[in-house]
């Protein structure tokens, strides 16, 4: 198991424990994790699941698909330099302790 925070745009904070291989956005949303819509089920066609991750952990994940930054095109929040959508994060080991922060709208 690995440890993820995610840090809402209000500052509040939630922390989950989740098992390696699964999405960022199937281990937050199996926790209820406030701020992750993903109304598309992990389809990569929506961008409700839109996340901004910490360094050192974004640099650790692969660079994101052409499909995935179309689609963050379509994000209701600016993008930064490190948004992902969470149903493309796939967790590791690695990842453990992982900063996620939640844009303040998904629509």
């Amino acid at each position: 198991m690995i440890s993820i925070r995610f840090i809402a745009s209000n500052g509040t904070e939630q922390t989950l424990r989740a098992t390696p291989g699964q999405s960022l956005m199937k281990a937050a949303v199996d926790a209820n994790i406030t701020g992750i819509e993903a109304d598309c089920g992990g389809t990569l066609t929506c961008a409700t699941c839109h996340v901004m991750i910490d360094a050192p952990w974004s640099d650790q994940l692969p660079p994101p698909s052409r499909d995935e930054t179309d689609m963050l095109d379509f994000a209701a929040s600016p993008v930064q330099p490190n948004s992902r959508l969470s149903c493309q994060v796939i967790l590791r080991t690695e990842l453990d302790g992982m900063v996620v922060h939640l844009p303040a709208s998904q629509h």
